[in-house]
């Protein structure tokens, strides 16, 4: 009997609930993107600290008392976090689902970029044909539409960065997101009162449904976060990164399947050229990696 990796489960399962996150979103329609933020970053801390009250995980705060530097850049990780919810959010809103497809293929493109430019790593030459062939997509998505596909590019780069400080960060997953979210409750508790006192709060004029939906948001943002964290320490970083084009592929179909969004042939083939792009990094990779575990067995004598 064939067991599969426990590892790919985990990171699997994330994926697919990141890419099914439209489903959610649209339960909430009603509520302005900004105050399924609010609600998503205050419902979230209250499970995360639940969580870490379970497991009696505290000894990272000493770290974060110790060394000012931590909390500083988890306020801005906080503030990337929260502009791609907000963006993210929006696009299912308003129609945009297709958009925020692409910002997630495009994702793993601009991480191959950050690392170099950021992190001093050295791309390989098919790494870099897979980047020039997505700022092609790019390129061509621009001219078709008459203006950059801001929607997709704010995602990748938010979630590029993000990426990119908790890459370098001393916390793990679940003390960064609390950190994160301890940050940004003070805002939000203050949107939540604020919308409260003038009487236009979904807190008080919301049906019990939509309150219901917005506490979920709580744990469908840790869960997927948690499950990734458990993947990503037990399955290589190749296969990694060949789960990670599950999300915006469920996106995708999403858009066109069931949100019924247009896709003109001028906009496939943008998508066809970052298609391609993906294809040639996750090849380039597979065979860098095979080529990395024959090379011990190829030199002994």
């Amino acid at each position: 009997m064939v067991h599969m990796n426990p590892g790919i489960v985990y990171a699997l399962s994330a994926y697919m609930i990141w890419g099914m996150f439209p489903l959610y979103f649209k339960q909430v329609a009603d509520v302005p993107a900004l105050e399924v933020v609010m609600h998503r970053t205050v419902w979230s801390l209250l499970f995360v600290m639940l969580v870490l009250l379970v497991r009696r995980q505290w000894a990272w705060l000493a770290v974060v008392v110790r060394q000012p530097k931590v909390l500083g850049a988890f306020a801005l990780s906080a503030l990337l976090l929260s502009s791609n919810w907000l963006t993210y959010v929006w696009a299912v809103q308003n129609q945009h689902v297709l958009d925020a497809s692409l910002g997630y293929f495009i994702l793993p493109l601009v991480n191959v970029t950050f690392a170099y430019a950021f992190l001093g790593e050295r791309p390989r030459r098919g790494q870099w044909m897979a980047v020039g062939m997505a700022a092609l997509g790019v390129v061509w998505l621009t001219v078709q539409t008459g203006h950059l596909p801001w929607v997709a590019l704010v995602l990748a780069l938010t979630f590029g960065f993000y990426g990119l400080l908790r890459k370098v960060a001393v916390l793990g997953a679940l003390e960064g997101l609390t950190l994160e979210t301890l940050v940004l409750a003070p805002i939000a508790a203050a949107y939540l009162a604020y919308g409260v006192w003038h009487g236009d709060s979904v807190l008080l004029q919301g049906p019990t449904t939509t309150l219901a939906w917005l506490v979920v948001g709580g744990p469908l943002t840790a869960i997927p976060l948690l499950l990734f964290a458990a993947g990503a320490r037990r399955i290589p970083m190749t296969t990694l990164g060949i789960l990670q084009y599950v999300s915006p592929s469920i996106l995708f179909l999403l858009s066109v399947l069931v949100f019924k969004e247009p896709l003109q042939l001028p906009r496939l083939i943008g998508f066809a050229l970052i298609w391609g792009a993906l294809v040639v990094y996750s090849l380039e990779g597979l065979f860098n990696s095979r080529r990395g575990r024959l090379a011990p067995a190829d030199g002994v004598a």
